[in-house]
């Protein structure tokens, strides 16, 4: 039987370098992931207007 230490004595390296350990976004999250993709268009309204669903009257 082998006896080990506590975590509280483990050295932990808090550094800095390298890349994150998680992303901020998967590249499956984006427009391009899903196979969409949306120019520059910053006006959205009337393609919203046009998609909106008929119930919603």
């Amino acid at each position: 039987m082998t006896v080990n230490e506590p975590d509280d004595l483990r050295p932990v390296d808090l550094s800095d370098d390298g890349p994150p350990i998680l992303p901020d976004q998967t590249s499956d999250d984006t427009d391009l992931g899903w196979g969409e993709w949306r120019g520059s268009d910053d006006d959205d309204d009337a393609r919203l207007l046009e998609d909106r669903p008929p119930h919603w009257g």
